[in-house]
């Protein structure tokens, strides 16, 4: 066994590959297998920087270095994957905590509880909405209703407004026609009158004539028949030409004077039935324009509040759309850092399956310096397990070769002890 200044693989997982003037793995288990250049197993498969007989030449030596090398630079990407793994755990714990359902952010759950009050109040704003629209709407409707009886009250009034100014013009006929009457009554007094006085003048000049006559006359005295009083005959008929006359006035009159009364009277009424019936329409009108204007004043209201409902939905809409968006940007980012930290997962268990192959290679390793029988049995287990890293096959590869060697220079030393008992020189 060589002893040398060998840097070497320290027998567990802190260890890794070195070289100072000599390359190696350290196992602590003793015993290597030296050369002229110091390459070995150091530590305990130390390798002695002078040294003769070596079984790895320079390239092989190089090699080895070379994955020494690699398997330092492997295990410390192990190493720092391991620290950059736990950091990112530290990352995702400190994100679900500041984000978290119990933080009130968007976490895994999608937790939405910060915009329940929001979306309470918009859907009480939107109800206390529908319910003024649906008052106004009630009140629209009441309101046409009252125009629409309005209306039937100014048709109905309208209807006995023409019932009495047709009224109104049919008396106004019967009283054109009692004015015909009353004057073509008084044209008959009149010449009733004129009659009676052309009587009472013919009268008189046959009177006066009469009397003349008899004046001028012998009286003579004959034994007859009274003869006729014409002057008490006219003087009756006179008189009962007077009292017809008079009374035919006096009911002329009468009847005048009452159809004048009834129809003053009817008039009367008639004037003030119309009167109140324009004061009703005059009413009716100025509440009508009223309800036309109040109408407008709902209508115009409705408009606005629709407007506002309008905008207030859109606004919200917005929002929403907004509050998605960002919901789903929170679901992406939350997709890909579970993504990531999947990922980072699978490497880490890769990384430290590969780390605990290592470990049971470096084992086997140091069972493999107790004899080539367990060597031989262990390699094929180990060539099972890192088959498919190349570079563990190279270096199985390297094992086998050094292995092969060392049969070789048993052999040889065989040979040389032989010659040496049966006295032949060995160059």
């Amino acid at each position: 066994t060589r002893s040398g200044s060998g840097a070497g693989f320290g027998g567990g997982l802190g260890g890794g590959f070195g070289s100072s003037s000599g390359a190696g793995f350290g196992g602590g288990l003793g015993g290597g297998f030296g050369s002229s250049s110091g390459a070995g197993f150091g530590g305990g498969f130390g390798a002695g920087s002078g040294g003769d007989g070596g079984l790895l030449s320079g390239t092989e030596k190089e090699t080895m270095q070379n994955l020494n090398d690699r398997l330092a630079a492997y295990l410390n990407k192990v190493h720092s994957l391991e620290e950059g793994n736990t950091d990112l755990e530290h990352k995702i714990r400190e994100w679900y905590e500041k984000n978290g359902p119990g933080a009130g952010g968007p976490g895994a759950g999608h937790d939405y509880s910060k915009y329940y009050p929001i979306i309470e109040d918009l859907r009480n704003k939107i109800i206390n909405a529908t319910i003024d629209n649906a008052r106004i709407v009630l009140q629209i409707d009441n309101a046409r209703l009252a125009a629409d009886d309005f209306r039937l009250k100014y048709e109905n009034e309208a209807a006995l407004r023409q019932s009495v100014e047709a009224d109104i013009n049919g008396l106004r006929r019967v009283l054109d026609e009692l004015t015909l009457t009353r004057a073509d009554l008084e044209m008959q007094i009149e010449s009733l009158n004129e009659e009676l006085a052309y009587l009472k003048k013919n009268h008189e000049e046959e009177l006066q004539g009469f009397q003349g006559n008899a004046t001028g006359q012998v009286s003579v005295e004959m034994d007859a028949a009274p003869g006729t009083d014409l002057t008490k005959l006219l003087n009756d008929m006179r008189g009962q030409y007077e009292v017809i006359a008079e009374q035919n006035r006096k009911e002329a009159e009468a009847w005048f004077n009452e159809k004048s009364m009834e129809l003053k009277r009817e008039i009367s009424t008639n004037t003030e039935q119309l009167q109140s019936g324009k004061n009703e329409i005059t009413d009716l009108r100025r509440i009508l324009q009223g309800l036309e204007i109040e109408l407008q004043s709902q209508l115009a209201m409705k408009k606005s509040l629709e407007d506002t409902l309008a905008e207030t939905e859109a606004s919200y809409c917005a929002q929403l759309s907004q509050i998605q968006l960002q919901i789903g940007n929170l679901e992406s980012q939350l997709f890909q850092v579970r993504a990531d930290m999947e990922r980072q997962n699978a490497e880490y268990q890769q990384l430290l399956d590969i780390k605990t192959r290592l470990e049971m290679e470096i084992e086997t390793y140091r069972r493999l310096l107790d004899g080539d029988k367990a060597y031989d049995t262990h390699l094929s287990t180990i060539h099972s397990l890192v088959v498919k890293d190349p570079v563990m096959i190279k270096v199985i590869a390297l094992f086998k070769y050094r292995n092969h060697l060392r049969r070789i220079s048993n052999s040889i030393l065989y040979l040389s002890h032989s010659l040496n008992v049966t006295g032949v020189s060995v160059c």
